[in-house]
This record gives C-alpha cells, sequence and structure tokens, in this order.
C-alpha cells in the first residue's frame, strides 16, 4: 500500500533554496548585519482519515507576534532545545498537546526569514499515534486541520499585498474555509506545494 506521505517525502528528497518573508517585494532592501533570532516550526501530517491532514493553528489576538495568524505550532529555540527540532517538538506540546514520542521527524526545509526577525526552520513530521488536541489558553485561539490536497496544489496560492510600515509588501496566501492562511505560513506551504509538483 503507498505511503499517503509519499508527495512529502518525495519533496523533502528534493533540493530547495531558503526563503523569506521578502521573496515577492526585490525592491526592499534588508540590512546587512542583521540578528536573525532561531525558531521551529512542525509541518505535521496526520494520516487517519481518507487522507493526510496538516495541524494548524491560530494565535491569540493578544500575542506580541503575529497576533490572531494562521500559524505552525513552534516557536523561538530556547536554550534547552536540542536545535530547531527540539523547539518544534517542545512548543508543538505546548500549544496543542501533541506528545513528542507520537511524532516521526521525516525531514527540515531550509530556513525561513520573517519580517519579525525570526530565522525559522520548518520541521516535517508524521503524527503516527491518535492524541487529544488541547489547544493552549494563553496561545492559541483554535487547532484545526487543513488536508494535503488543499496545500498541494500551487492553484490555492494566490499574492496579495497591504501597506507595512509604509510600503506596499506582496505575500502569499491560501485560504481554505474560514481560515486566512497568510504571510510566513502560506510561504512555507507553497514552497512545499511547488517542491511536490517538481
Amino acid at each position: 500500500m503507498a505511503d499517503p506521505l509519499a508527495p512529502v517525502l518525495a519533496a523533502l528528497a528534493r533540493p530547495g533554496r531558503p526563503s523569506s518573508d521578502y521573496d515577492l517585494n526585490p525592491d526592499i532592501t534588508l540590512p546587512e548585519g542583521r540578528s536573525l533570532r532561531p525558531a521551529g516550526v512542525l509541518v505535521a501530517f496526520d494520516c487517519f482519515g481518507p487522507e493526510p491532514r496538516l495541524h494548524l493553528t491560530k494565535r491569540s489576538s493578544h500575542l506580541r507576534h503575529h497576533p490572531g495568524q494562521i500559524s505552525f505550532p513552534g516557536g523561538k529555540v530556547d536554550p534547552e532545545d536540542e536545535g530547531p527540532v527540539g523547539a518544534a517538538l517542545r512548543e508543538s506540546r505546548e500549544e496543542i498537546g501533541l506528545p513528542r514520542e507520537h511524532v516521526e521527524i521525516l525531514g527540515t526545509f531550509e530556513p525561513h526569514e520573517t519580517v519579525t526577525s525570526f530565522l525559522v526552520t520548518p520541521v516535517l513530521a508524521r503524527i503516527h499515534t491518535p492524541f487529544e488536541v488541547i489547544p493552549e489558553a494563553g496561545e492559541v485561539a483554535e487547532a484545526f486541520t487543513v488536508p494535503l490536497s488543499h496545500i498541494a496544489d500551487p492553484a490555492n496560492f494566490r499574492v496579495e499585498s497591504r501597506r507595512w510600515r509604509g510600503v506596499r509588501r506582496h505575500y502569499f496566501v491560501a485560504p481554505y474555509g474560514p481560515y486566512y492562511i497568510w504571510g510566513a505560513t502560506a510561504r512555507i506551504l507553497r514552497a512545499l506545494a511547488d517542491r511536490m509538483a517538481e
């Protein structure tokens, strides 16, 4: 029987390149020597239904960074973490109640630079054992899943723009039902979709 995550595994095997919130804005000049804080996010799929589903969160509206936005479970690398993978696993336990022993790490994508000065490593993973999703009340307003078929289709992505710090900035969006997936999350998913489509 074919592995339902075979397209994801194939994408991981193909060469990639770093991405950035500035990819669609080549006229923006980034300062030399800027300091980026390392972070890790878990791009985690389960295969318990008819097709794989990706776990995402809607961040609480009172958070300092990216309030109210759709994001992967994850966060900045703390000193006790084993790098971005450790941070992604720790934060996933804290944010949605995902035990690390229920997760198989498949690999990582090249890091993504955000406008908030994080260097985010996407950690792709398979959730091999069902778990009870428990959103962390202080950080997560809602936890939900999106089918792999939605994010695997480049046609589900479009480019939008808005003014940010006095400059018009373009970014990817990949809306799903009531969820407006955009910014860094949509850019990382677009990189996955592109590599799956190759």
